[in-house]
Formats: C-alpha cells, sequence, structure tokens
C-alpha cells in the first residue's frame, strides 16, 4: 500500500504541474508541424515550461492528417492530433509559429489575423508581391518576420554592418551560403539578409550592386560589387560567411548552425516576445533589442 500511495503522490504532483502549465504558458500552434523544424519545435514546447502547444498544422492532403503530433515528433503522445485547419485552432492560441512555405505563411497569418492573435514567421523566399501583402495584413496582428531566428546570425548582422561602414569601398564584399540538398530557395534568406544590410550600411541600393555567381569572360569586379555563391549539398544546416576582401587582408566572418535546435529557440524566443507586442512588423532584431 505504501508504493502505491507513492505512485498516488507522484502522479498528482505531475497533473499539478501539468494544470499550473497550462494556467500560466504561452499557447502555441506549430504550422509545418510534419516537417523537420516543426518536429523540433514540438519536442521543445513539450520540455518547455514557458509553453504550451495547442495546435499543429500541415498542408491540405498531407499523409499525417489525424495522427498524433507528439508522436510525429518522435517524443511521448500528446493528444493533440495534426489539422489541415488552422481557422479551427486559431482562436485557442497566442501564437503561431510557422517554417512552411510562403502561400501557406500567407494562409496562416490571415488566420491568425481574424483572432488577433500573434505569429512568428520564419519562412524564406517570399516574393516582391507576397511580402507587401505581408506587411499589410501584419499592421493588424503582432508578427514577427525574419529569415534567421538564430541569436548568433542576427548579432552577425549588426556585427557586419558596422564593419562594412569602417571599411568603406576600401573592400570587396563577398557573402557565402551553404546549405542542405534539399532547400528549395537560393540565394538564401538571411544570405539576402545579410547582404542588403551591408548595402545599406554602405550607401548602395541592394539591386544595383548585387551580382549572383560568375561564370565566362565577367571583367573586373564592379567597385561596390556585392557578390553572393551558393552551396547545395548533404545535410548541412546552414553555414553563411561574409568576405571583406582588401589590399593585402581579408576578414572572413562566419555563422555555422549545426542543429535545427538553435532556429527554434530563436522563434521561441521571439514566441515570448511578441504575444506581448502592439500590432505591426517585427524582426529579431527587434526581439533582440539590437535596434
Amino acid at each position: 500500500m505504501q508504493g502505491v500511495g507513492i505512485d498516488a503522490k507522484r502522479w498528482m504532483a505531475l497533473v499539478a504541474r501539468h494544470q499550473n502549465k497550462e494556467s500560466k504558458a504561452i499557447k502555441v500552434i506549430v504550422a509545418g508541424a510534419a516537417g523537420r523544424m516543426g518536429a523540433r519545435l514540438i519536442s521543445l514546447i513539450d520540455e518547455s515550461k514557458t509553453f504550451q502547444l495547442t495546435g499543429a498544422v500541415e498542408r491540405k492532403g498531407h499523409d499525417a492528417i489525424g495522427q498524433d503530433v507528439g508522436e510525429l515528433a518522435g517524443c511521448a503522445r500528446l493528444g493533440i492530433s495534426l489539422s489541415d485547419d488552422v481557422t479551427a485552432i486559431a482562436g485557442a492560441a497566442d501564437v503561431l509559429i510557422d517554417f512552411t512555405a510562403p502561400e501557406a505563411v500567407l494562409a496562416n497569418l490571415h488566420a491568425m489575423a481574424l483572432h488577433r492573435k500573434a505569429m512568428v514567421i520564419g519562412t524564406t523566399g517570399l516574393s516582391t508581391p507576397q511580402l507587401a501583402e505581408l506587411v499589410t495584413i501584419a499592421r493588424s496582428v503582432p508578427c514577427v518576420f525574419s529569415p534567421n531566428m538564430s541569436v548568433g546570425v542576427n548579432v552577425l548582422l549588426k556585427v557586419v554592418a558596422e564593419m562594412a561602414r569602417t571599411f568603406k569601398d576600401d573592400y570587396d564584399i563577398e557573402v557565402t551560403e551553404a546549405h542542405h540538398r534539399l532547400k528549395k530557395d537560393a540565394p538564401s534568406g538571411t544570405a539576402l539578409k545579410l547582404a542588403k544590410v551591408l548595402a545599406e550600411a554602405t550607401g548602395k541600393d541592394f539591386d544595383s550592386v548585387a551580382t549572383y555567381g560568375r561564370k565566362g569572360i565577367v571583367g573586373e569586379r564592379k567597385q561596390g560589387e556585392i557578390g553572393m555563391q551558393v552551396i547545395r549539398a548533404g545535410d548541412i544546416v546552414g553555414d553563411h560567411t561574409v568576405l571583406f576582401g582588401g589590399m593585402g587582408e581579408r576578414i572572413e566572418v562566419t555563422h555555422r548552425a549545426t542543429s535545427r535546435d538553435t532556429f527554434a529557440r530563436g522563434a521561441l524566443r521571439a514566441a515570448a516576445w511578441v504575444v506581448k507586442q502592439s500590432p505591426g512588423l517585427y524582426d529579431m532584431q527587434d526581439v533582440l533589442g539590437l535596434k
């Protein structure tokens, strides 16, 4: 009987902790929940005392619809089924985290905006019209949009801008990025963000100075050019290097991600921050107080 009593006490303690977490936690929906980033987010939320998973969505027709998202993520059964209808579950959440595709991002943002709920977007590859639509919708809801949720990358953005302002046109600038073979967009959103920050820091129009790879007799390098080179291979999580090349020296600043957890943890940090903000479009520089 003593053993039963101990088990009962432990069970009651677990129930109490769960109920306490539910009452205070930030309620999160994960979009793209059956993907690699979605799985990591679900696992980290399950381990967290700050967050509670209230929903998970995937595209219509996905093979995993209806399955338990905890089991899909490789952690314990959570009693939450994978859904294909974000509108049906948006009202029960505080924030949705999205690492999916451009079309899905906009649909999810529309759904969250209907309920005036926050959103964190780490999806890249949005077209100019899609970006314009995102900006418009984000006027009505708090939204963090960043091509890279890594804390380290966002510190890098600030550092390389200061370096570029100091070096001016005496140093050539190249941005190199490497990702896994399955990545669809190129250059990566982070590489583009780096190049745009560097162009702004040196007083240049990005579209006028950006050069995407080189082939053939291209002539001498143009003054103020910002080159971008792309590598796709294997399972590389994400490498980004900014090279400043001067006469007689070069400086290379590199960020290498070795796990998707760095992006997932950054997104959760953004989620905890954005639910306290007024409607508007923010980025990770805002979240980290780097502006």
